[in-house]
């Protein structure tokens, strides 16, 4: 079994790589609002996903947390915006109190 890990820190390792299957940890975003804030979330996913040979193409499933469902319509519209339409992961998005 093939396991690899980048950006290892003490507590998790931002980037997990099992065989030909990468996970990554949550991400957080910085600045003002959603729309900022899941911006800068998606480009993380983008870095991360090249610091472990792939892309936004390959993602199988993304589960996404608001803090308020009522900003649900303002990040689907960063993430309409950045996801490749023709590979579109499956997806889920619930509200959680950070």
């Amino acid at each position: 079994m093939s396991v690899r890990r980048i950006d290892v820190g003490p507590r998790m390792s931002q980037i997990v790589i099992h065989g030909n299957t990468v996970y990554l940890a949550g991400q957080t975003g910085e600045g003002d609002g959603v729309a900022a804030q899941t911006r800068d979330i998606l480009a993380k996913i983008d870095g991360l996903l090249a610091k472990a040979g792939t892309d936004k193409t390959k993602i199988l499933q993304a589960i996404i947390w608001l803090s308020d469902m009522s900003t649900f319509a303002e990040m689907n519209k960063e993430w309409d915006a950045w996801v490749p339409q023709g590979n579109t992961p499956a997806r889920a998005t619930g509200e959680a109190k950070l």
